[in-house]
């Protein structure tokens, strides 16, 4: 991120990301209700494979993800938690999508373009595209594959050892022949699911809609933990 915005347009990406951020502001409201109904199929297509699809996503990741960043925060008040998790991820986010976002749109508008074709960007390969268009673009892309593969696994290694916490009646050392075991029976689920879904888009689909109609019923367990949460709170202060 860093090399992208000093290399690239760093004025263009620095005025797009307050412009977008008063926008986003404004329009929040808005499109936190959007569901495209007037669009049609168009519109409702779209909001199950974006809207929906990442309201599943984030649903099914959060189990294993708050109880990681809670074990690894042990000592922490929870105004430093909530701080920690909701608000400086949140910023990183913005400048993230403002650094890539602007210098891809840079390149579209007064650049060479390339990175937007009929159907629209390949999802798959526009960042190493946009990366070819910086110097030493065959490295950056190199060490992007890298932390691609490292964020993957990472995820899949905290996911292991929260199931395994669980598993183990939550203890916070669970044993590691058990962690090894949930991290194979993780791969295997996803390895089954992309083999049986056949090749391309389709495979990513079926695991897109695994996501969702997992993070469907766990939603309602979201809100009962959100009940608790607050029960448990006002007992602590209580006593």
């Amino acid at each position: 991120m860093l090399f992208v915005l000093i290399v690239g347009p760093t004025l263009f990406i620095v005025n797009g990301l307050v412009q977008n951020l008063g926008q986003y502001v404004q329009s929040l409201p808005r499109i936190s209700m959007y569901t495209g109904a007037t669009e049609g199929p168009t519109g409702t297509a779209w909001t199950q494979q974006w809207t929906v699809f990442y309201w599943g996503w984030w649903i099914s990741w959060a189990p294993f993800v708050g109880v990681f960043i809670a074990r690894i925060s042990r000592g922490r008040t929870v105004r430093e938690f909530v701080a920690g998790v909701l608000l400086v991820p949140t910023l990183l986010t913005f400048v993230w999508f403002a650094v890539f976002g602007g210098a891809g749109l840079h390149r579209e508008m007064f650049g060479g373009g390339g990175l937007v074709g009929p159907d629209g960007p390949d999802r798959d390969s526009a960042l190493f595209e946009l990366l070819n268009t910086l110097p030493g673009g065959s490295l950056t892309a190199g060490l992007a594959i890298l932390v691609i593969v490292l964020f993957f696994v990472t995820s899949a290694d905290s996911g292991a050892l929260v199931v395994n916490m669980l598993s183990s009646g939550g203890n916070p050392e669970p044993p590691t022949w058990s962690r090894a075991f949930w991290t194979c029976a993780q791969g295997a689920v996803a390895a089954a699911l992309l083999v049986a879904s056949g090749t391309g888009t389709a495979a990513l689909t079926t695991l897109q809609t695994v996501a969702i109609l997992i993070a469907l019923p766990f939603s309602v367990v979201l809100l009962a933990m959100c009940v608790a949460l607050v029960k448990t709170f006002r007992a602590d202060r209580g006593s």
